[in-house]
């Protein structure tokens, strides 16, 4: 159901409503006035017609002259009046003003619903010659209720007007609102088809635009995250052909000269066997020669495992590899300090948690010896139990560094690569610096 039908259908709601309880008011009212003003035309006829008798006795008067004259009155146009002589013959004068067009008369159900049952009233007074009439006075009450009823027409005519006026000015005001929805749902179409450069323009109504404003925001947001994903996956796919090509090389070089190296030597040390007395000599300075050659062939392969998949991650858990790789660093780096703190608890996460946690602390190393000029450095690994949010690991790790502005953190691949790690876990990842006070890196991943 559509929102203008949704308005339209209350507004008719309401204006039904408002005619039934201003028609139920205005009949009601209409009915009270009716009966007022019919008493109000009885009492005064009575006290007019009394007043005049009283007055026969200094001025004679005929009363079948002064009643008509009388009765002629606007103010007794709702009354039918008669005079019953003592011999009992009824004299009635009829209200020139009384006669209503048919056209002008008002529908049955109107005049059953205002008029109510009036009794006659008979009074006795006494002519001017001593005689004993009886006046009778009957409420007609038509005019006053075809009077009500052309009123309640154009109360009713008003507020039918009133309300195709509201209806009119609400589907205006909404026209405009209706077709900001559309331009807003429009764009959302196109958005979720992936376009993000798609923007909203601006509205006139504050709250369309307010709208507008955070989905031109949501958009840059996703916009800017697309790029750096699209951004991270090249980089990954180049340090992946990098590393590929790297791994060729050395195993051209290291494994195919090293290899060569033994077999020429196996060769010659056949050969030497058939030579003279001095042979066990050159015998003996081969096979030290493939003995060197071995153990450099064996740092190598070792050290190119290591780069691939640390092996002593899954046969020693993260702690024992953890200090293995702070040891690793340790030697090549003497002027940096490392230290760790890891319960050993963590050797009983899962594999993927695990190796990530491993990457990114290897990476955070990585940007310490590179840029953070530190002497100083701490990893910490900690289990937190909270009641609220449950078991997490919690990874921080800290330098002494130049450190620098948060707002001038520059997001290398780095970061995002670490980001991207800890966000594939469900985690949250946060740095804290300030300059020359050093850097820390936070991540906090939720454990099952």
């Amino acid at each position: 159901m559509s929102l203008r039908y949704q308005i339209n259908i209350r507004i008719l709601i309401s204006s039904l409503c408002v005619l039934i309880l201003g028609g139920s008011i205005a009949i009601w009212q209409a009915r009270d006035a009716v009966n007022k003003e019919v008493e109000s035309s009885i009492n005064l006829a009575v006290q007019l017609i009394t007043f005049g008798f009283s007055q026969a006795s200094q001025t004679p008067f005929n009363e079948t002259d002064w009643l008509p004259k009388f009765n002629s009155l606007n103010q007794t146009r709702h009354l039918s009046i008669q005079l019953k002589e003592p011999s009992g013959q009824i004299i009635s004068f009829a209200h020139k003003n009384q006669q209503t067009n048919n056209d002008e008369k008002p529908p049955q159900w109107f005049i059953n619903l205002v008029a109510v049952h009036y009794p006659k009233v008979e009074h006795q007074i006494t002519n001017f010659n001593g005689e004993q009439i009886t006046l009778i006075i009957q409420a007609n009450p038509l005019d006053e209720i075809t009077e009500v009823w052309q009123e309640s027409i154009a109360f009713f005519s008003s507020l039918f007007l009133l309300t195709l006026f509201t209806f009119l000015a609400v589907n205006l005001a909404f026209n405009k609102a209706l077709k900001s929805i559309a331009v807003i749902v429009n764009a959302l179409k196109v958005i979720e088809t992936g376009q993000y450069q798609q923007k909203l323009p601006n509205f006139s109504i504050q709250e369309y635009d307010s709208i507008a404003k955070a989905i031109n925001h949501m958009t840059g947001e996703l916009d800017a995250g697309q790029q750096e994903n699209r951004a991270l996956t090249q980089h990954t796919l180049e340090i992946q052909e990098d590393e590929r090509q790297r791994l060729s090389q050395e195993l051209h070089d290291e494994l195919g000269q090293s290899l060569t190296a033994i077999k020429v030597m196996a060769v010659t040390a056949g050969r030497s066997q058939a030579v003279a007395v001095g042979a066990r000599t050159d015998i003996k300075q081969t096979t030290d020669s493939i003995v060197t050659i071995c153990d450099h062939l064996m740092t190598v392969v070792r050290s190119m495992m290591h780069q691939l998949h640390p092996l002593v991650l899954t046969e020693l858990g993260l702690k024992a590899t953890m200090e293995d790789l702070l040891n690793h660093w340790s030697i090549r780096n003497p002027e940096l300090k490392l230290t760790i703190t890891c319960p050993d608890e963590v050797d009983h996460l899962e594999q993927k948690i695990t190796i990530q946690i491993f990457r990114v602390v290897q990476e955070c190393l990585t940007n310490i010896v590179r840029h953070a000029q530190a002497k100083q450095a701490a990893i910490s690994l900690e289990i937190e139990h909270q009641a609220k949010t449950g078991t997490a690991l919690r990874l921080q790790v800290s330098d002494d560094g130049q450190g620098c502005a948060v707002d001038k953190i520059k997001t290398g691949f780095g970061l995002l690569g670490m980001r991207e790690r800890i966000n594939s876990l469900g985690g949250k990842f946060t740095i804290q610096t300030q300059p020359h006070q050093g850097m820390s890196i936070i991540a906090t991943i939720p454990l099952p």
